[in-house]
């Protein structure tokens, strides 16, 4: 009985401790999402990449800072349009010497190695989604280096809710590509530093007021 007594108010402050619990503003409820045009979180949108270095592992880097629109309207999702623009100047990397030779210009004014101290932004234009559920594959056209090709983005749907800062509605996505750098014209150093490119996206849009 004297067990009973000393449980009982554990009991009842269970409920109250659920009541108070923070409840997350973005969820995976497709029912949140709303039709509009949406606008990127530049400070919350990530462009990762990733190569082998010499066959011993993979060597990671960030695109951050990107800008662009998605148009989208969730009971005609085959209809979405996507366009984002990424400056790879702001190209950066856990060493201060790799994220230097990415933009040093080339050599007794030859071409760079990389992408040189000026790159142009890059720019990603959807051409086609084929929507299923809540993941999608998006065709699009990838403008890396003055070099225009074809990408398809394996992309997945991951939250939706008003921003709890800012209260605009948002939503996020995730979405993976691989790419062969030498279709953009960067062959530095292949095969020792893979041609293949493995992109990892995470990606924010909030809706335009």
């Amino acid at each position: 009985m004297r067990k009973l007594l000393c449980a009982l108010p554990l009991l009842f402050a269970v409920p109250l401790i659920a009541q108070s619990a923070p409840q997350m503003p973005g969820t995976m409820d497709v029912a949140r999402v709303t039709a509009g045009t949406y606008n990127t979180d530049p400070n919350h949108t990530l462009i990762g990449w990733r190569v082998s270095h010499f066959g011993f592992n993979d060597y990671f880097g960030i695109f951050g800072d990107a800008t662009g629109t998605l148009i989208l309207d969730p009971a005609k999702l085959n209809e979405a349009k996507v366009d984002i623009t990424i400056p790879v100047s702001k190209v950066t990397t856990a060493s201060v010497g790799l994220t230097g030779h990415l933009l040093r210009a080339g050599k007794d004014g030859g071409k760079a190695d990389f992408f040189g101290p000026a790159p142009t932004d890059a720019k990603f234009v959807s051409t086609n989604v084929a929507a299923s559920g809540t993941t999608a594959k998006i065709t699009g056209n990838l403008t890396l280096n003055g070099v225009t090709k074809p990408v398809v983005l394996d992309t997945t749907f991951s939250g939706a809710g008003n921003n709890m800062l800012n209260k605009k509605p948002t939503v996020g996505f995730y979405a993976s590509a691989t790419i062969k750098r030498s279709d953009f014209g960067v062959n530095y150093a292949i095969p020792f530093v893979s041609d293949e490119v493995k992109l990892d996206i995470s990606v924010a849009f909030e809706k335009a007021s």
